[in-house]
């Protein structure tokens, strides 16, 4: 029997893509541009997130390498056999599926692509070493060119289509937040609130886009103590009145995911934790209006820390106030170059889009223990910033149940 290395299982027809084929072509347009600047001859995109973002393909993992393979001409994903014809199904290039039946065939269909002793672009941040001398034994390159920071950098600036489907998103998260806000109530688990809101969540993206793929949306629903930590997981803890919970919504539409996050308390707030809650709402509010074109992320971040030291309260800052969205989720890709950090120096511009988020963690056994946090969505726009998420945040509207 001839067991091939890779083979084309081009099965079925094309599948609806989460954008147009004028879309990814002016993605892989993109890419070529930035080869051409770093003198790359074929790129071997590995990540979840390049290969999505270039081919319309998020690949299932679990333990089996993939890649998109770019050159001047093609454009290629690299598939295992596992997953038959999904991939070519739901790809805006060609595919090819590599076997099992021998060890690294899978760099053996990248090769065939790619070529040997060319000038070859891969992800350095996402590259393993192992497979790194793996891509240095099959394609010979003559030289090696880190391609991840470019691509980085035009995933960072949004385009139309992408904004669009962001701000659906957008939308489906506040569903989300207000199906956990009716089912919060002293004595039910974190766990069952947090299914109310991911159920919610899942019926509007069906709803909504009736030929994707549905996939990954998820709910954090934390209470208590369990709020100390902005991804701590869902417990089955039950709730007591007089509690600080905090709602964190994130629905994932073809690779997109977006987030609604609140603090929440329990039928009462006492006075200590209020005091605060409304200090981080103030904060929210002032960073909110610092997101506009032209100013630096870095330049935000040191405005919120003086806006904090001012009340005395930046010792209790947990994290950096904000980051990018788009094709990114909590098990990959992030758009490091757009977050709102000390050490981040990129200028806002025009089709970028970042939330905002500060959150203050109050030790336990001190007044007003808990996790507070707020979290919007702001697209950056000609004259400032278009807030898309829509469910309120606040003393007024979160003390509920």
């Amino acid at each position: 029997m001839n067991r091939p290395d890779f083979y084309r299982f081009h099965n079925g027809e094309k599948a609806p893509l989460p954008f147009s084929p004028a879309e990814y072509d002016t993605r892989l347009m993109g890419l070529r541009t930035a080869m051409d600047a770093a003198g790359a001859e074929v790129v071997v995109l590995t990540s979840m997130q390049n290969v999505a973002y270039y081919s319309g393909f998020l690949y299932c993992s679990f333990g089996r390498p993939y890649a998109l393979v770019v050159t001047a001409s093609d454009a290629v994903t690299i598939s295992a056999g596992i997953d038959a014809g999904q991939p070519w199904r739901h790809c805006a290039t060609d595919n090819i599926t590599y076997t099992d039946w021998q060890r690294d065939n899978f760099w053996r269909a990248v090769a065939h692509v790619a070529g040997q002793g060319r000038a070859v672009g891969y992800e350095g941040d996402h590259l393993t070493l192992t497979q790194k001398a793996k891509l240095e034994s099959f394609l010979s390159p003559r030289e090696t060119l880190d391609i991840a920071p470019a691509t980085m950098q035009q995933r960072m600036r949004k385009s139309a289509a992408e904004i669009a489907l962001i701000r659906a998103g957008a939308q489906v998260a506040d569903i989300g937040g207000y199906a956990i806000r009716d089912a919060v109530r002293a004595g039910a688990r974190e766990i069952d609130i947090a299914m109310a809101g991911r159920d919610a969540m899942e019926l509007e993206i069906a709803r909504r886009f009736p030929d994707a793929e549905y996939r990954d949306t998820w709910v954090w629903f934390q209470s208590g103590l369990n709020t100390d930590g902005a991804h701590n997981p869902v417990t089955g803890r039950k709730l007591e009145r007089g509690d600080i919970l905090s709602l964190n919504t994130f629905p994932m539409i073809s690779g997109y995911y977006t987030a609604l996050e609140r603090t929440l308390f329990v039928g009462e707030v006492d006075a200590a934790s209020l005091a605060i809650w409304q200090a981080n709402v103030a904060a929210h509010e002032y960073g909110m209006s610092l997101l506009k074109p032209g100013v630096t992320c870095a330049q935000v971040t040191h405005a919120i820390n003086a806006f904090f030291t001012e009340r005395d309260l930046l010792q209790y800052r947990s994290f950096g106030y904000g980051h990018s969205f788009g094709l990114l989720s909590h098990y990959y890709g992030r758009e490091a170059g757009l977050e709102l950090r000390e050490d981040i120096e990129t200028v806002l511009e025009p089709g970028m889009v970042i939330s905002m988020e500060p959150m203050l963690t109050i030790p336990q056994g001190q007044p007003g223990a808990g996790g507070y946090r707020e979290h919007d969505i702001l697209i950056i726009t000609e004259d400032g910033a278009e807030n898309i998420t829509g469910y309120p945040y606040g003393p007024e509207s979160n003390v509920v149940g």
